[in-house]
């Protein structure tokens, strides 16, 4: 009896995930090692339709072609936008590129997924918004995957029900000689805390070394210090924050991990630890199981590649507004790294 249940449930669920099937055609514009790594691995899981692979090189083409029988590979963006079976789009092509290629698209009405950084500039990127608010794309977002993370959306629905006072968040990584650290890096630590905190105000900048920075940033009634750098290692990369609020600590961990420290209780004002012996205790919100090899606990999903893309194909298939990263929720990330610079 239990093993028809279970038989039962697994062909349940196998058949609703395989009634999941995008019927819409898509592009892919850029092969690089990030696409191959984080974007085209939940592509095929979700069983998107790739009509096209747009590349710089006809060596290349003719290689994908091989590589992923049934796609057309060019190196025209033309011929992408004026297909009428297209309705969106991909983009993850060299940082320097993307505003050019990204205006295209926009200009040509069809739906946009751009990496970080969309665009190199502030004035960039209302550009791009006006762009797609005149030729009324359906979606254009920016694939700053950690606001789609399921550490982070759960934090930030927790942090709206709390009274928040501070927080202290560190991004450390080894030398980047390869581009502009502030775009390329340091744009997924500060677009988290204003997801998280709302527009800041910068109260105090300092760059210790090349490519380093302390910060103190303040959003309304909460203050935040960040250190941002590259003096460290990408052996040992970190990327803490640690919240504080009126009834305890958020502590976030690699987007691995979230977990929350209760505040001890006062008696009359005078802190209980004070008084008898406090045994501190910490629940954890949110943990990435490394045990289990299922898609929740990939690190594509933990690091929220996969939500992002999902809530992208989800909104050209169903019209479903799951997106965090539209345009134009990215004013205050580029307003902030403006004024850093």
């Amino acid at each position: 009896m239990i093993q028809r249940l279970i038989d039962r449930y697994k062909r349940i669920r196998s058949m609703a995930f395989l009634r999941q099937t995008p019927q819409c055609q898509y592009a892919f514009v850029g092969m690089g090692q990030h696409s191959l790594t984080n974007l085209y691995p939940v592509l095929h899981y979700l069983g998107v339709p790739l009509k096209y692979i747009c590349v710089t090189s006809e060596p290349k083409a003719r290689m994908i072609e091989q590589k992923y029988p049934g796609v057309k590979a060019t190196t025209s963006l033309s011929t992408i936008l004026e297909d009428k079976e297209i309705k969106g789009v991909f983009v993850s092509a060299s940082p320097s590129a993307h505003f050019s290629i990204t205006s295209q698209i926009l200009k040509s009405g069809k739906s946009l997924f751009v990496e970080k950084p969309p665009c190199l500039t502030l004035d960039e990127l209302n550009t791009l918004i006006a762009l797609q608010q005149h030729h009324k794309s359906p979606v254009a977002m920016a694939g700053l995957q950690k606001r789609y993370a399921p550490a982070v959306q759960l934090l930030k629905k927790k942090l709206g029900k709390e009274r928040l006072l501070n927080y202290d968040l560190h991004y450390l990584t080894g030398d980047y000689p390869e581009g502009d650290a502030l775009l390329d890096l340091y744009i997924h630590p500060i677009d988290l805390v204003c997801h998280l905190f709302g527009q800041p105000e910068i109260l105090s900048c300092k760059e210790v070394a090349k490519n380093s920075y302390v910060l103190m940033l303040q959003h309304g009634q909460v203050v935040g210090t960040l250190e941002l750098s590259t003096a460290y290692s990408w052996t040992d990369a970190e990327e803490t924050l640690k919240v504080c609020t009126h009834s305890g600590t958020y502590l976030m961990q690699q987007m691995e991990e979230l977990a929350f420290v209760p505040k001890p209780p006062s008696v009359f004002g005078l802190p209980s630890e004070k008084l008898r012996q406090h045994h501190p205790s910490k629940e954890y919100l949110y943990q990435r199981n490394n045990f289990t090899p299922i898609l929740v606990n990939n690190q594509i999903y933990s690091q929220g590649y996969f939500n992002e893309v999902e809530a992208f194909v989800s909104a050209i298939e169903h019209g479903h507004s799951n997106i965090v990263t539209d345009l134009a929720a990215l004013r205050s990330t580029y307003e902030t790294l403006s004024k850093i610079k």
